[in-house]
């Protein structure tokens, strides 16, 4: 935990993307009713992309830009890498960890544990990109990214899936599920494939490898306003190539296909290219307060609300749990079952809202 008296030079940006992409991940992670939620609010089955879908790897993206930000000065410092090494290897256990205590709740089975999640993949992709980082250029960057999506669609295109005996793209049915199978340990999240499973890990290291690339963007020497024009047509070429790619390798969140990258990565950079020019080059800062609340505690306040949902989810009072009292409360008004689902999620998000203000207020970050 670090406590800070005053306030350092940020992109003020980067850090409301955070924050707003952690509360939006709440609200979805959090409905008032698991069994109403508008469609988009839900991850797809399978093939698709909805707003739900693109929480992930935009977090990812902005994990990258963020590794970015934190280490090129210590590059051009040529800091000693050995403890940069020991730094970024604990950060990245702290984060695993945390996950692992998370799937753990609220009963700590160990016989019926996950070893996947969200702070899992955040820890592996923080590992190994903060590792590239220092010790390759941006060209290798893109190169070896470019490689990663190629192989992964490869394999998953071309190599059939043992035990079927032809190239299968369905759920559970697939070269990333059979390697789940063969090789995951502990419980998966679908009985017999995680889509935060081994080889689908790959792709989702690339989605942070964007984001170093656009971090890089914003460290360049360009004009601010070509640095937000560089980001926004990146962005829009990388989201149309990964529609066309799409066409024949869908775009897919649960196997996080190639496709699915370049989509996802495409959104978060003109997405982030778009609040850089309204908030850092233009000073419209507006309503960006909630977003730098959250994304000063980013990933305290996620783990925050797991816990908290303890008690506004699994709770019983008077035999029900508070959100199911809720969501019935606001039908019996009138209000549509979906869409008092989503009010108690925003709710919900508004909760969590308190401590990080809190903490926010009293200047305490939280780095985990």
């Amino acid at each position: 935990m670090n406590r800070q008296a005053g306030t350092t030079s940020r992109l003020l940006s980067l850090d409301t993307m955070r924050g707003f992409t952690i509360a939006a991940m709440i609200m979805v992670n959090f409905p008032g009713s698991e069994a109403h939620k508008f469609p988009t609010l839900s991850h797809t089955k399978w093939n698709g992309l909805t707003f739900t879908d693109l929480i992930a790897p935009v977090f990812l993206f902005i994990v990258g830009v963020s590794i970015a930000f934190a280490y090129s000065k210590k590059r051009q410092e040529n800091s000693p890498k050995a403890d940069l090494y020991k730094k970024i290897l604990f950060r990245s256990i702290k984060i695993f960890a945390v996950g692992m205590f998370l799937n753990m709740l609220p009963n700590f089975d160990f016989s019926d544990l996950r070893y996947t999640g969200t702070l899992h993949r955040i820890a592996i992709v923080f590992l190994v990109c903060a590792l590239l980082f220092l010790n390759t250029t941006a060209k290798q960057q893109a190169s070896l990214g470019i490689l990663i999506l190629i192989g992964y669609w490869l394999a998953m295109t071309l190599i059939p899936t043992p035990g079927i005996g032809k190239v299968m793209l369905e759920p559970g049915n697939n070269l990333a599920a059979w390697v789940d199978q063969q090789y995951l340990p502990g419980k998966m999240w679908q009985g017999n494939w995680d889509p935060e499973g081994i080889l689908s890990t790959f792709p989702s290291m690339v989605s942070g490898i964007t984001g170093m690339l656009a971090g890089r963007i914003l460290l360049g020497t360009a004009t601010p306003n070509e640095k937000s024009n560089y980001l926004m047509s990146a962005g829009l070429l990388s989201a149309a190539a990964g529609y066309f790619w799409g066409l024949t390798f869908p775009v897919n969140e649960n196997l996080w296909t190639s496709s699915f990258v370049l989509v996802t990565s495409g959104f978060a950079s003109m997405l982030l290219g778009a609040l850089y020019f309204i908030i850092d080059i233009k000073n419209k800062k507006g309503a960006i307060a909630p977003g730098l609340i959250f994304g000063a505690n980013a990933i305290a306040v996620y783990v925050l609300a797991d816990i908290l949902a303890l008690l506004f989810y699994q709770l019983p009072v008077s035999g029900q749990t508070l959100n199911i009292i809720s969501v019935n409360a606001l039908t019996d008004l009138g209000v549509g079952v979906n869409f008092a689902s989503m009010l108690y999620a925003l709710f919900f998000v508004c909760i969590n809202f308190i401590p990080a203000y809190l903490l926010y207020r009293k200047k305490i970050f939280i780095k985990l």
